[in-house]
């Protein structure tokens, strides 16, 4: 039964990707690297199943990464540019500072420059990347799909690098985990996605963890009177304050208690209880839509949230990306080409 299910909803995310890709065709489409690199996508996959064998929680890192190189002049790979002696990098704003698994898009970068050099951008390793771990962590289905050397959703690739990074615009651009929904839909809508897709992506909460200092206010100061955030479930607000202590910069908490590895649709039973480590997360109860959603996949079927999932995600990683003669494609991820 989870057999077909699962054939049933990637038959049709994969006609609505086509769908996509007909109407983006002289930007990004499926197969890009099909006769220039064709072992592409099977390089970078590799690379993330070696290292999420060792460590199943590198999946939530990658999925974020994309999320914050994208909400950033787009999907093209300037979050993982190191500073300069002249400009702070993304990567060193704030809200950029629990950033992972850059280690693993350099280590496909490597293996696809031994391979194919000069060819594969790092913009869309980073899409891949995220992608594979997503698909390397969707629990029993994922099994299947890894069985059957399936994936949750195509990537539509041919993605450039920038060559500019700066922390100012990572500041100005990316979702605070303290945003209101109306804050929260206005970012969405900046980059082109709706109500929905801020519901589906706040899934990605089902995998990964948190450092105490993202939520510790909403623990001890909320409103700057020694109180806690009135939308956390009080007894769950005891919980976390015994496992965050005040001025704690080193602790992580799982997303989803004992289920932080697995990406399925918990994150959103969490949520209705109150429970989500952040207060945007628990904004998604204060808007008509976002908290259809919420309720939707409460009783659904794990692959109709998955199906959801990926199209919202390719529809993300088609924001500002740089094609054609524009950008670069970096030998380092980490530095521009000189």
């Amino acid at each position: 039964m989870a057999m077909r299910l699962f054939l049933s909803f990637l038959f049709r995310l994969t006609l609505v990707l086509f769908l996509l890709d007909s109407a983006y065709a002289q930007a990004l489409r499926v197969g890009f690297y099909k006769n220039s690199c064709p072992d592409a996508e099977a390089i970078v996959r590799k690379t993330v199943a070696s290292y999420f064998s060792q460590d199943p929680t590198v999946s939530g890192p990658l999925l974020r990464l994309h999320f914050h190189d994208c909400f950033v002049r787009g999907c093209d790979g300037s979050v993982l540019l190191n500073s300069t002696k002249t400009t702070s990098a993304e990567k060193d704003a704030m809200p950029n500072h629990s950033l992972d698994g850059f280690y693993v898009i350099d280590a496909a970068k490597e293996a696809l420059e031994k391979a194919c050099p000069g060819i594969v951008s790092c913009a869309d390793i980073i899409a891949l990347a995220a992608r594979d771990a997503v698909s390397l962590a969707t629990g029993s289905v994922g099994k299947e799909t890894r069985t059957a050397g399936n994936y949750v959703w195509e990537v539509p690739t041919g993605r450039r690098d920038g060559i500019v990074s700066m922390a100012s615009e990572a500041l100005a651009n990316l979702p605070s985990p303290y945003a209101e929904i109306t804050q929260l839909k206005a970012s969405f809508a900046a980059k082109g996605l709706s109500a929905k897709d801020l519901a589906i992506l706040s899934g990605a909460h089902t995998i990964g963890n948190s450092h105490c200092y993202s939520f510790e206010s909403r623990l001890y100061n909320f409103t700057g009177r020694g109180d806690t955030d009135p939308t956390l479930d009080p007894k769950y607000a005891i919980k976390l304050r015994s496992q965050c202590k005040p001025g704690d910069e080193t602790t992580t908490v799982e997303m989803v208690p004992g289920s932080s590895t697995t990406f399925d649709t918990k994150y959103y039973k969490l949520v209705m209880k109150r429970r989500g480590l952040f207060h945007s997360d628990e904004a998604l109860l204060q808007d008509k839509e976002t908290i259809d959603y919420v309720y939707s996949r409460l009783d659904s079927p794990k692959s109709s949230f998955f199906f959801d999932f990926g199209v919202s995600m390719v529809k993300m990683g088609r924001i500002g990306v740089l094609t054609g003669k524009a950008g670069e494609i970096r030998k380092q991820c980490a530095l521009v080409n000189s």
